[in-house]
């Protein structure tokens, strides 16, 4: 047997419960890993939180929880090449990677079923933060295509998508002021970015920090970051959104990345370009106070299980 956290029912993180599971087979074309960590991303209490919202994701009772994961390769099944046993590898398993064991497709590309190798020099809890996260900031970024004459503004840079995109961003060349709370100030000048606070006046903060003008916007959780670039002149083709729909904006996920996307983070994290902030680690057992803090929406970077 082998642990797993499990919902019997959707709702919030006072459903998760860690529960003795049956270790699951590779089949033909898989493998198995053993998973040492399991980064949290909003979309994890997100998508499990009511029963309509889960039967969009594909998602039926009883589910697993948690997409994104680092371990070692434990079983190889037929016609896999490329992949063996003991092989550190990271990648997404659906609403199922907070457990000791996940079963995914080896050749995989497919945004939350997909396994690659974990550069020497990637820590496997870095590693667990990569695949949501990563994935969705290299397909926004994708979208605004921002070089070394952009000014990019970014609402929610402090996040667990955030801490990817102002970097891209700036190892694209372009200058980026990022919105957060005055308490992550410091935290977002230590990724790259010029803090301006959000809320209302958000337009005219952002026009005193860049008199020359924003060419492109990256809004990270709802619209206002939408609202104050259009305000300040920015055209709709050059705006992006992940977590709302705007009528003639882009949206962006992270099913949109472009083939190899995952695989270049990694190999910016391994040569030290590209830095994963962990807010904190929390062991499989305390999984409801892990969710919660994530839940939350107020974390600096990202929050990781240890199994």
């Amino acid at each position: 047997m082998s642990r797993a956290v499990r919902l019997a029912s959707f709702g919030g993180p006072e459903v998760l419960a860690v529960r003795e599971v049956p270790v699951p087979e590779a089949g033909p074309g898989q493998v198995r890993v053993r998973v040492t960590a399991a980064g949290l991303n909003p979309m994890d209490w997100i998508m499990t939180a009511d029963a309509d919202t889960a039967a969009r994701f594909g998602l039926s009772l009883p589910a697993g929880f948690g997409t994104d994961f680092a371990g070692v390769v434990d079983e190889v099944g037929a016609g896999v090449t490329g992949l063996s046993a003991g092989d550190r590898v990271f990648g997404g398993a659906l609403s199922r990677a907070v457990a000791d064991f996940v079963v995914v497709d080896a050749a995989g590309e497919i945004a939350a079923n997909e396994v690659h190798r974990t550069p020497d020099g990637v820590d496997d809890r870095t590693a667990a933060t990569l695949s949501i996260g990563g994935r969705t900031a290299s397909a926004a970024l994708a979208v605004l295509d921002p070089g070394p004459d952009d000014t990019v503004l970014i609402g929610g840079a402090g996040g667990g998508v955030g801490v990817f995109a102002v970097q891209l961003a700036r190892l694209a060349g372009a200058r980026v002021l990022g919105t957060g709370s005055a308490g992550s100030a410091d935290f977002l000048r230590e990724l790259g970015a010029e803090p301006v606070a959000y809320g209302d006046g958000l337009a005219d903060r952002v026009r005193a920090l860049a008199p020359g003008g924003v060419t492109a916007a990256l809004d990270l959780h709802g619209t206002e970051t939408v609202q104050a670039a259009r305000e300040l002149g920015v055209p709709d083709d050059r705006i992006c959104t992940i977590a709302a729909l705007v009528d003639g904006v882009p949206g962006a996920n992270g099913a949109n990345a472009a083939p190899g996307a995952l695989d270049e983070l990694a190999r910016l994290v391994a040569a030290d370009r590209l830095r994963v902030p962990i807010a904190a680690s929390y062991p499989l057992e305390q999984i409801r106070s892990a969710a919660e803090r994530q839940a939350g929406r107020h974390v600096q970077g990202k929050i990781v299980i240890d199994l």
